[in-house]
């Protein structure tokens, strides 16, 4: 039987898996869609967020994102 304490912590880190793949997705659409950057830097940063995953998003959300030149629609 499964505790209410590991229940929890197994929903827990279901939501956490779910929010990272759901960030994993975004940064991968919003690098493909980056008109601040060349075709070779959008190339290379959807390499570095599909090979490194989250830690490739999360560099890419850090270093890559801000570069954009058109403001997002409100």
């Amino acid at each position: 039987m499964i505790h209410v304490f590991g229940l929890f912590i197994l929903m827990f880190l279901a939501a956490v898996a779910l929010l990272a793949f759901v960030f994993w997705i975004w940064m991968i659409i919003d690098a493909i869609q980056n008109k601040g950057l060349t075709d070779g830097e959008k190339i290379a940063w959807v390499l570095v967020v599909i090979f490194l995953h989250c830690i490739g998003a999360l560099l890419y959300f850090l270093i890559g994102h801000p570069k954009r030149d058109t403001p997002l629609a409100v």
